[in-house]
């Protein structure tokens, strides 16, 4: 079985880290969370074709936390309600006095 290449970012998605040495497999989740909150449509995409459904739903529903709308876009991508993300729930545990 040949390696899967590697998916192509762009690099502002990574712009506090060193993206050149980036270890794809071993920073999945860092990488799948970045991707899906600063990333446009290529990016997931790429990040979607590389790790796969099932490290990409793992990897979103037990995120720490995410912003509310990149947790709705995961929501929507994996087809999962955002009752079932981790960060979700972390979140009603900590309400803010004032949402705004």
């Amino acid at each position: 079985m040949a390696d899967k290449s590697k998916p192509i970012f762009n690099k502002r998605i990574f712009w506090d880290v060193d993206f050149e040495n980036l270890h794809y497999d071993t920073k999945a989740n860092f990488i799948i969370e970045r991707v899906f909150e600063r990333g446009d449509v290529a990016d997931i995409r790429n990040c979607r074709r590389y790790y796969g459904h099932e490290k990409i739903t793992e990897a979103l529903l037990n995120a720490k936390f995410l912003p509310e709308v990149t947790m709705y876009l995961a929501s929507a991508v994996i087809n999962k309600p955002v009752t079932e993300f981790r960060c979700y729930k972390l979140r009603q545990l900590n309400p803010t006095l004032f949402p705004y």
